[in-house]
């Protein structure tokens, strides 16, 4: 299950995960729907298969002039339903996560969750400089003005930006399922390094480091 409120109005991602109150009958027959924009419908179709169902019915198109155009061709009126986009490159895929979004709420979703597994300018969550923006909180604020109810993302480059958020924003990690895959490389940790990209991701690094047994960092 993934991101499960703890009053049960918003539903974790998964069969028997309706919060505190596993099944409550309130709720039981309120129906889960994914749908996956085209940043990586790969990712999309793959996430709903491990959850045995298949992805919502979502046209896009693209316009000559670049606009998109966005329609929800099933009814979702009562739903909980779940986008899947990353927001990384081009902007476009941070547009039509949003738009996806409005469609969403205008099509009377019952609850509406943002599943952004890259979460796009992530880096940029601090002003580091004179006339800059913050743009992680510019993101956040995006998902959230157009109606989103949670947001779920993972391996943020700072934890400081879900205090961004005034919506429940869900941190997971992927450190669990990346340690078995770096494991199972049989690198030697007294001649192994993890390397941060930057200050950001020091603290991510250390936990690597420590899980691995690696003593060194750069």
């Amino acid at each position: 299950m993934i991101g499960a409120s703890s009053n049960g109005r918003t539903p974790g991602f998964g069969p028997g995960s309706w919060g505190s109150s596993p099944y409550a009958p309130a709720i039981m027959d309120r129906k889960l729907k994914i749908f996956s924009g085209r940043s990586n419908q790969v990712l999309g179709e793959r996430i709903a298969k491990s959850l045995g169902q298949d992805l919502g019915n979502l046209s896009i198109k693209t316009f000559s002039d670049g606009e998109l155009w966005i329609k929800f061709e099933e009814n979702i009126r009562g739903n909980d339903v779940f986008i899947i986009q990353p927001t990384n490159s081009p902007g476009d895929n941070i547009i039509e996560l949003v738009l996806t979004i409005d469609a969403a709420v205008r099509a009377s979703a019952k609850t509406v969750t943002a599943v952004i597994p890259y979460f796009g300018y992530g880096r940029q969550d601090r002003k580091d400089n004179p006339r800059v923006p913050i743009s992680s909180r510019v993101m956040v604020d995006l998902i959230t003005a157009t109606g989103a109810d949670r947001i779920i993302t993972m391996d943020l480059h700072s934890t400081q930006i879900q205090g961004f958020a005034t919506i429940p924003f869900d941190h997971l990690y992927s450190r669990m399922v990346l340690l078995d895959a770096i494991k199972d490389l049989d690198f030697d940790p007294k001649n192994s390094a993890v390397l941060s990209p930057d200050v950001g991701s020091a603290r991510m690094s250390q936990a690597y480091a420590k899980r691995l047994g690696i003593t060194k960092l750069k």
